[in-house]
């Protein structure tokens, strides 16, 4: 595509909202999706996004219709998710992932009936339409959205790097925090905070059945290219940026007058950072196995 037709796209204050707010939501995913992915939890964010959905329903009920409330009703939901899965593992023989499991198909059950019974039941529920908070809208980003993603994702980041080193010791060893005194269910807990703090701020973008993308992949895309912790968060948060940012101006590159949902195009966008870093990664990319091998012998 000609140089100039991108710039004239990019001038678009549509276009730039847009793609600042899902750059920096991809930024605080990616960042915190690497914790997840490290501890073999991928299916966290996934749950967590699902379990989100009774709760902005609850709040929409409630009588709320701003996007911070809604949300505030998805995290508290989202939280509540993760403290039944962490009591359910503790007081019984359930697997954590089957925990996990059991938790998102209720949450989201539950979550669709709320949702169908404000659709038929509350007058003004056609002018607030909840379903696309299970898609994702990101055309509807404003400045106000932009600048919640803003504060939250700083304050994500803040807390991991004042909580760098606990963090680290528990996605690798948390036995060994343990013995050397560091609380690690609390820890677990403000872990998990994060998780639904990144994922909840994301769903009106990308929605509650494509958000766990946006945790997972620039994570599993990061840790082909580097075996060191930071490193590996780094580049996740750089990849979820460009997730963000390049799926918005792929949806409105599609040839003809094709509209291209912008959430659905972000996780492709996503997919393709997986799939080159699979192949080129430097630490563990396929392209680089026969040199990895010649080292090592």
């Amino acid at each position: 595509m000609p140089a100039d037709a991108l710039l004239s796209l990019w001038e678009s204050a549509a276009v730039r909202t847009v793609a600042a707010g899902t750059a920096g939501l991809g930024l605080a995913a990616g960042a915190v999706g690497t914790f997840a992915v490290l501890r073999r939890q991928s299916l966290q964010g996934d749950m967590v996004s699902h379990a989100a959905l009774p709760g902005l329903a609850a709040a929409f009920l409630l009588g709320a219709r701003e996007a911070g409330a809604l949300v505030l009703g998805g995290a508290v939901a989202g939280w509540l998710a993760m403290l039944v899965v962490g009591a359910v593992t503790r007081r019984s023989r359930v697997p954590f992932d089957a925990a996990l499991g059991g938790a998102l198909a209720v949450f989201f059950g539950l979550g669709l009936v709320l949702m169908t019974y404000a659709q038929h039941h509350v007058p003004d529920a056609s002018r607030h339409p909840l379903d696309r908070y299970l898609f994702g809208q990101a055309a509807l980003l404003r400045d106000d959205d932009l600048l919640m993603i803003g504060r939250l994702g700083a304050a994500v980041a803040l807390v991991l790097v004042l909580f760098w080193k606990e963090f680290k010791l528990l996605a690798f060893d948390p036995d060994y925090a343990r013995s050397l005194g560091y609380p690690v269910r609390r820890l677990d807990l403000l872990l998990t905070t994060l998780t639904v703090v990144a994922v909840v701020v994301g769903l009106k973008a990308v929605g509650v059945v494509l958000m766990t993308a946006l945790l997972v992949a620039p994570a599993a895309a990061a840790r082909q290219w580097t075996n060191r912790l930071g490193g590996v968060v780094l580049l996740a948060g750089v990849f979820g940026a460009v997730s963000g940012a390049g799926g918005v101006v792929f949806s409105h590159l599609a040839p003809g007058n094709v509209s291209v949902p912008t959430g659905p195009t972000i996780v492709l966008t996503a997919t393709a950072i997986v799939g080159l870093s699979l192949v080129f990664g430097t630490a563990r990319g396929l392209a680089w196995a026969p040199l990895r091998r010649a080292r090592a012998a």
